[in-house]
């Protein structure tokens, strides 16, 4: 079985986010990048797969060549080949478009993304990528089991769980819960060094149409003063949240 895991490059979520540019680009000057926690899950579930039942795991992303540290991370992990598209990620459409040649040219069975990545949010990338594949898609998959080229997966719904059986070749998009947390692995010295040997190939892109373009980025407005009110005079408490903060 062949897995390819897509990686998103994404900001540590303890960084400071300004933008530039009249706030149309995201500025990256003083901040850390990781493996999106999303991708992360679907990569150490690929490493089950990879030790337990003898699968090759690729990891791929679309970006410039800042991004190559964050996928030598995940060989360091245990994957065996990253590839890079030597594009910058523009859009979910244009990322997927992306992917799916990597995963045509590939011959991949299954492809496991995150089911967003926590920079955009955009939650995209994985169904588009398996429409334009024709490829079998479950969203929201927190456990997943392969025999053969039979599926059984777990997905998260609205008040509870849905359990699916479907074919490969598949593609999901999944989320804590894929593994749990005490199983996330972190590179160890022998794997950091297998990592400098393993191979990382820069492949270009395909000619594909960007959809969308950003107008403007704005950070939430700041949260106003806190007015204190003494825990005896309810009768202000309740003329305040009636008549400014609108809440009764």
């Amino acid at each position: 079985m062949k897995i390819l895991v897509c990686i998103s490059h994404v900001p540590d979520t303890t960084s400071k986010i300004n933008f530039t540019e009249g706030d149309t680009k995201f500025d990256t000057n003083g901040v850390q990048f990781v493996i999106n926690p999303n991708d992360e899950f679907g990569l150490t579930r690929a490493m089950w797969f990879k030790e337990k039942q003898g699968a090759s795991v690729d990891v791929v992303n679309v970006g410039g060549a800042e991004t190559e540290p964050t996928l030598r991370k995940a060989l360091a992990i245990g994957a065996d080949t990253a590839i890079r598209v030597n594009t910058p990620a523009t859009d979910g459409y244009q990322v997927a478009k992306e992917l799916a040649k990597v995963v045509k040219d590939g011959g991949y069975d299954l492809v496991i993304a995150g089911r967003e990545s926590i920079d955009y949010n955009g939650g995209m990338v994985p169904g588009m990528l398996a429409g334009i594949l024709e490829a079998n898609f479950i969203n929201n998959c927190i456990s997943l089991e392969i025999d053969g080229t039979n599926a059984k997966a777990v997905r998260e719904i609205d008040g509870g769980k849905e359990t699916l059986s479907t074919s490969l070749p598949l593609v999901i998009g999944g989320q804590k819960g894929l593994v749990e947390e005490s199983d996330l692995r972190i590179p160890n010295m022998r794997g950091i060094m297998q990592a400098r040997k393993k191979p990382l190939n820069v492949v270009e892109p395909a000619e594909t149409s960007v959809k969308t373009e950003v107008v403007k980025f704005e950070k939430p407005a700041p949260k106003g003063d806190v007015k204190l009110i003494d825990p005896d005079n309810l009768d202000e408490l309740i003329n305040l949240l009636h008549n400014e903060a609108k809440a009764i």
